[in-house]
């Protein structure tokens, strides 16, 4: 079973890049240290979504870096991906599993600690668990749950669990203190106007 070896898990948002280029944004986090992206444009056509998961493969295999794709296993598999990341309404990760095989990570989107807990039953790798704060982008999701939450599902779950939603530089060291191993995050890198800069902050912080 593959661990997750990263402490920052960037999931990219072309809409929140300010007009610019994503594959720019991704390579200024890259130099800035992050080793973990995944791919999450689900407004992409099948196509398009092939050619910028490909560009963006080539860029993480440069600096030595984990990509999951969001979702969709067939273009994991097609682009050598290291895994993908699985929501409620993705293929079951029994299926998932079987298609990518024992080597590449599966990562499964909670959003309670029954979901965690079955997504641990079922053979995840890891866990991203939240909203924990409030975030436009999960606000579908419910309300945040907060850091009891977290909390909870660190204590009852045996996976690596990343906490998602929020997650800003000035709440890293509460979050990392309910004992996550690590955080997923959107807006503070993707709009940030210095990916890089923001980024190293981010790693400084999670070692603390």
């Amino acid at each position: 079973m593959p661990t997750p070896d990263f402490d920052l898990y960037l999931v990219t948002d072309r809409s929140l890049t300010q007009g610019r280029d994503l594959l720019w944004v991704l390579q200024r986090a890259l130099d800035g240290g992050v080793n973990a992206i995944q791919l999450r444009e689900k407004d992409l056509g099948g196509r398009e979504l092939f050619f910028l998961a490909e560009a963006a493969r080539k860029l993480t295999q440069r600096y030595h870096a984990r990509l999951l794709i969001n979702d969709r296993i067939d273009l994991a598999l097609a682009v050598d991906a290291d895994g993908v990341q699985l929501a409620k309404a993705s293929l079951p990760i029994e299926t998932a599993r079987a298609l990518l095989g024992p080597r590449k990570l599966l990562g499964a989107s909670t959003h309670s600690l029954e979901e965690a807990a079955e997504a641990e039953r079922n053979g995840a790798d890891f866990v991203l668990f939240g909203p924990v704060y409030f975030t436009p982008s999960k606000a579908s999701y419910g309300s945040p749950q907060g850091l009891a939450a977290l909390k909870k599902v660190v204590e009852k779950i045996s996976l690596p669990i990343y906490a998602i939603g929020g997650i800003k530089p000035e709440n890293i060291a509460d979050t990392r203190r309910a004992g996550v191993q690590g955080v997923a995050l959107i807006s503070a890198v993707m709009s940030a106007a210095d990916p890089e800069d923001v980024t190293k902050s981010i790693l400084n912080l999670l070692k603390r």
